[in-house]
């Protein structure tokens, strides 16, 4: 099995980084604007990019540190049985975001190009954070002309 990982400090509390991880306005704003179906353990979170894309299965929530969810969509395909975990620890005036997508079944293209759209909806995170405004789908920065 292949991860991707990626480590990012963000000048925000935990509790601020965790409401962005855990609830559909705190998601909307950084990774896509159609959200729906955050909750706690148990719920089916449904991110959409221009009507389609993956479900996410809330697995573990703990306050302020750890938020971790499972695929439990058909699309992508390649996201099939994978992981995703954030872990959340403060140093000072930031917080450092430890982000894992875990259990690919193999490296390939797609995952790579993965990696990179996760650094950059991971900035989206911090710029959200930070800022007050970050760049969700579709207004993220594209990194293909595809």
């Amino acid at each position: 099995m292949v991860d991707i990982n990626h480590r990012i400090g963000i000048r925000s509390s935990p509790e601020q980084v965790y409401d962005a991880l855990t609830t559909n306005e705190g998601l909307a704003k950084w990774w896509t604007n159609d959200t729906t179906g955050a909750g706690g353990v148990g719920s089916v979170i449904k991110f959409r990019f221009n009507g389609d894309g993956p479900d996410f299965t809330v697995t573990k929530l703990v306050p302020n540190q750890v938020v971790c969810w499972q695929h439990s969509g058909n699309v992508p395909e390649s996201w099939m049985g994978t992981d995703i975990t954030f872990h959340l620890e403060t140093d000072g005036e930031q917080t450092f975001v430890r982000f894992t997508h875990s259990n690919w079944r193999e490296s390939s293209d797609f995952m790579a190009h993965c990696c990179t759209k996760w650094a950059v909806f991971l900035l989206s995170l911090k710029e959200m954070l930070e800022t007050g405004q970050g760049k969700p789908f579709p207004e993220d920065v594209q990194i293909d002309h595809s």
